[in-house]
């Protein structure tokens, strides 16, 4: 084993974990642009005022988890831990608060100081979508149904429950909060040191707390629908109302919290017993304060984000590595022919590749172990006549066939028409697109 190794709470992705990895990068970004959103990307370190600020002092994030730092200029930088602060900052320094609804979604590594276990990295990827702008309920319906899409798209939608819950509008929270702070100060001695900190400051992270000792107390706890006043109801039933028209089951759990603080009203989490304590998938929340903290007007939005790593888990197969052409010129005479027919293939849009090197024999063992589908070999006598010789490597079957119609013996694949018009202009002369393609 090599000395150097990845930090720990990092990874590598290669073969088939990058290949599980880019699947549900690509759906969800497939899915997302079904319903109208538009892929952002910002820098992986802000301004520590950008997370400090928007997530919360009692959050565990910032007191425990941020990696920040100062730069030699002396100013604090933090490496992103999520990626919804990053977004409402971007909003706001490009001028797009005037210009709404956005939709946005976004991916890309994530950075917490917390201890490595399945599923989770100090290092990990999201993917995330932000509504922003819309403060109806059915907004909050349509970015969880949308969420629900990806996770169906990925054909995991049957392994996961969506749990709801509502935190009510400040007054309704207000009023919440009191009332937790008086149960819990008759039981301060009971309460883990991180909780007792959080007593004055924000009871509600009480809630979300994995201290055997606080979940103890929390089955007699002030329940917030005691508390929600007649805008939340009506927001609350509306939202569930909503998601019934997109077809979208759940279960309500009083008990979500969400462990940042800027949410409410909606909190959800898309949750799966199949990854053993770190069940949640997918999750998120509405909130209201955080573009004005960046700087911009009050804007609502509804947002949630995904951890790669655990819906890549969760695939049932790894994606399929494609099975490339491989092209084996014999002889120095066929090698630019060689390259000809390379550049056609892909230009038609299959994968392929050039065995360079050696004997046809190790020419052979080589496309084998890359796992081509076919092979196509010209020596002298084939490029004097113009055809090649065309092995299925399944079947062992290997016939003669003109270099015309090659493509049309491989059929064509999916090219973006920038990549089919730059590749057009450079194929050798005697291979333009008109020619068997």
């Amino acid at each position: 084993m090599s000395a150097v190794q990845p930090v720990r709470g990092t990874h590598d992705l290669i073969g088939e974990e990058q290949r599980r990895h880019a699947h549900v990068v690509d759906t969800a970004r497939t899915v997302t642009g079904l319903y109208g959103f538009e892929e952002w990307s910002t820098p992986i370190f802000e301004e520590t005022a950008v997370f400090a600020r928007s997530l919360g002092d009692t959050s565990d994030v910032v007191s425990k988890e941020m990696y920040t730092f100062p730069d030699r200029g002396g100013e604090s930088l933090t490496l992103r831990p999520e990626g919804t602060a990053a977004i409402c900052r971007a909003l706001v320094t490009n001028g797009l608060t005037q210009s709404l609804p956005q939709k946005v979604f976004y991916t890309g590594p994530m950075f917490r100081y917390e201890r490595p276990q399945k599923g989770r990295y100090r290092q990990f990827h999201q993917i995330g979508a932000e509504l922003i702008g819309p403060a109806e309920p059915v907004a909050d319906a349509e970015a969880i149904a949308m969420g629900r899409d990806v996770l169906g798209a990925l054909g995991i939608a049957d392994d996961v429950t969506l749990e709801l819950n509502t935190l009510g509008d400040p007054e309704s929270r207000a009023a919440w909060r009191k009332a937790l702070i008086d149960y819990f100060s008759d039981f301060r001695d009971r309460l883990s040191q991180d909780s007792q900190d959080r007593l004055d400051r924000n009871p509600l992270r009480i809630l979300d707390s994995k201290a055997p000792e606080d979940r103890a107390l929390l089955p007699d706890a002030p329940m917030l629908a005691d508390y929600l006043n007649d805008h939340s109801r009506r927001f609350w039933d509306g939202l569930r109302t909503a998601l019934q028209a997109f077809g979208v089951p759940f279960v309500e759990n009083p008990r979500i919290v969400r462990g940042l603080d800027y949410y409410s009203h909606t909190a959800f989490e898309f949750v799966t017993t199949r990854l053993g304590a770190q069940g949640t998938v997918l999750a998120g929340g509405r909130y209201e304060g955080l573009v004005a903290e960046m700087g911009g007007p009050q804007t609502p939005a509804i947002g949630w984000a995904g951890g790669v790593e655990r819906l890549a888990m969760l695939l049932e197969n790894a994606p399929e590595k494609e099975a490339p052409v491989v092209v084996i010129p014999v002889g120095d005479a066929a090698e630019a022919p060689a390259i000809g027919v390379l550049t056609r293939l892909r230009y038609a849009g299959l994968r392929s590749e050039m065995a360079y090197r050696g004997n046809l024999k190790k020419r052979m063992e080589r496309a084998n172990r890359v796992g081509a589908s076919h092979v196509v070999i010209l020596g002298e006598a084939e490029v004097a006549k113009g055809v090649v010789q065309l092995r299925d490597l399944s079947s062992g079957e290997q016939s003669e066939i003109s270099v015309d119609r090659l493509i049309e013996t491989l059929g064509e694949a999916p090219l973006r028409a920038t990549v089919r018009e730059y590749l057009g202009a450079i194929l050798p002369p005697g291979l333009s697109a008109g020619e068997g393609a």
